[in-house]
């Protein structure tokens, strides 16, 4: 018995099953099929969502949400991988038909992060963070990621009868760092360890796609940009090395604050002075000051921390040098010592411009028209890695309500975070017109 997409798009609702899908032979027919099912699965939808965002789990420690992750997908009868840089979840979806293979990530991991809604599913969990009990919120929107992938999965699972090609699903964890990270910083997680554990391999993606929901964005609206999206994220440490001595007395010693004072200032001119920015802007920053221990002392050593942040490999490498040799130069000058450690993270991450191009019209689709180029974003993301090893492509879906202020959304990472799950739909009609779009516009004959 066949049965027409409205009353397939019913059965979905009154059994909580995909309804096959059997004539995606075209892309219309794709498109179609995606945005019934988006609709038809949105109550499931939300309720992953919400219960991922009740039981928020750290980097690294995102157990109860990997196991839901694979739970679900299994009832797809998908090919299944867990444990993938510790926590991580890979799937693979292959279509009957041959053609490319495209991935879709998410991260699924939180922050530590006390939430101050009222919401009726509003986190109360605590985590584990450097050794340190600590509440646990999704303040940037990873259970909204996982609960889009997730939905996405299941309607592209319903499309494998047509689906020219193969779909990988990444359930990434860490995105945000490890809550349990070595201090040195030379350890490796999220991205960069799920590809060190071959995940773009074997099945090897054509295209990766990935989004981001973003406050101060309005709710269903897409945002994206060709070329350099967001910012590499460096971690510098500096430590001033003095002569301790007295404070009253302070030619006995060599003052580290003095010299650490300097090096500040001295690090403004990296950017303002030494740095071609009429491409792309670049941030050097001071975040932590530590040094001393009583008012009349002036003490041994003064360490500072703090992230650099260009768009551009080429800049990335000149700041580093330029930076090395202005705090070095500086504590020279004081009769000190510096010692600067820079740790690179995470790359910039770069769409892919020929690939941004093509997907445009997709975007305008599964947003119906509400499109905009964004600006730069001084956040960094883990992205960036798979974006090199193939085709990369990540937008941001706008889930602040349109009746509010833009101006005065509490940012990601906020205590007051919130998300309008109006535009979560949005998202699923992305992720999954994304891979349909690729796989149909690449097919093999």
């Amino acid at each position: 018995m066949q049965l027409t997409r409205i009353a397939q798009a019913c059965l979905l609702t009154v059994f909580g099953t995909l309804a096959p899908y059997a004539s995606a032979d075209t892309l219309e027919d794709a498109r179609t099929h995606i945005a019934e099912q988006a609709i038809a699965l949105e109550p499931e939808l939300l309720e992953t969502r919400r219960d991922i965002h009740a039981h928020p789990e750290l980097g690294n420690s995102e157990k109860r949400t990997s196991e839901r992750v694979a739970k679900q997908l299994r009832a797809l009868g998908l090919e299944v991988k867990t444990g993938v840089a510790r926590t991580g979840v890979v799937a693979v979806l292959k279509g009957a038909l041959p053609g490319p293979t495209v991935a879709l990530r998410a991260d699924m991991d939180a922050l530590p992060v006390k939430e101050v809604s009222d919401l009726p599913f509003a986190s109360k969990a605590k985590g584990t963070y450097l050794d340190k009990e600590v509440d646990v919120m999704h303040a940037c929107g990873h259970d909204a990621h996982t609960a889009i992938l997730l939905s996405a999965a299941k309607i592209l699972s319903g499309m494998r009868d047509t689906l020219p090609g193969t779909v990988v699903f990444y359930f990434q964890p860490a995105e945000e760092g490890p809550s349990d990270f070595i201090p040195d910083g030379k350890n490796t997680w999220g991205a960069k360890m799920m590809i060190q554990e071959g995940v773009m391999k074997s099945p090897k993606p054509d295209a990766v796609f990935g989004l981001h929901v973003w406050a101060g964005v309005p709710a269903g609206q897409i945002a994206y940009r060709p070329g350099p999206t967001l910012a590499s994220s460096d971690d510098l440490r500096i430590k001033i090395l003095g002569k301790q001595t007295h404070a009253g007395r302070p030619w006995d010693g060599i003052d580290p604050i003095t010299v650490g004072a300097q090096t500040i200032v001295g690090l403004q001119t990296v950017v303002s002075r030494r740095t071609d920015i009429s491409s792309f802007p670049s941030v050097v920053s001071i975040g932590t000051i530590n040094g001393g221990t009583r008012y009349n002392i002036i003490p041994e050593s003064v360490d500072m921390t703090g992230p650099i942040r260009p768009y551009d490999y080429g800049i990335r490498q000149k700041l580093h040098a330029d930076v090395r040799q202005t705090v070095e130069k500086i504590a020279e000058s004081g009769g000190a010592k510096a010692e600067v450690t820079i740790i690179e993270k995470y790359d910039p991450t770069i769409n892919n411009p020929a690939l941004t191009e093509k997907m445009l019209p997709t975007l305008r689709w599964a947003a119906k028209d509400d499109v905009v180029q964004g600006p730069l974003v001084g956040g960094a993301e883990d992205f960036s890695f798979y974006a090199k090893e193939a085709p990369g492509l990540f937008v941001f879906l706008g889930v602040t309500p349109r009746d509010q202020d833009m101006s005065k959304a509490a940012p990601n990472h906020n205590p007051g975070f919130f998300v309008d799950e109006s535009a979560l739909v949005v998202g699923v009609r992305t992720l999954a017109s994304l891979a349909t779009d690729y796989l149909y516009a690449n097919a093999k004959p």
